[in-house]
């Protein structure tokens, strides 16, 4: 039986990998979510581990899944094992910004006045602005 995610392209399985940021981050990069990397520093917000902290040790493309440190069950004969934990329930504390092409991808923080809003504008909304604009 040939799985799902190995008939997806990897450049497209990549996507699967991204997690939000947390609100610091959001503030500091102006965006809301970015590519899980090892080395990162994640909140796991969903599943039996939530509210633990750790860095990223492994990803797993083909799965979406990270490792991440100190997340380990024991197993039934002894011995620990790593959990996986998929990318999309976990937020990013910290970024490993040992990658200067990464960094590069990141815009700059920009002013929230200067950000302009996205869209066209509908018959009633122009019809208000120049109603707006004939009253001052």
């Amino acid at each position: 039986m040939i799985m799902f995610y190995k008939l997806i392209s990897k450049h497209k399985r990549d996507k699967f990998l991204g997690a939000h940021l947390s609100e610091n981050l959001r503030e500091q990069y102006s965006k809301r979510s970015m590519r899980v990397i090892k080395g990162d520093t994640v909140r796991i917000l969903r599943g039996e581990y939530v509210g633990i902290e750790g860095k990223v040790e492994k990803v797993n493309t083909e799965k979406s899944t990270l490792s991440i440190e100190g997340v380990q069950r024991e197993k039934i004969r002894g011995g620990n094992v790593k959990v996986q934990v998929h990318a999309s329930n976990v937020q990013i504390i910290s970024l490993n910004t040992d990658d200067d092409y990464r960094i590069k991808g990141i815009p700059k923080s920009k002013d929230k006045n200067t950000n302009v809003k996205k869209g066209k504008d509908t018959k009633k909304s122009a019809v208000k602005k120049e109603s707006v604009g004939e009253e001052s």
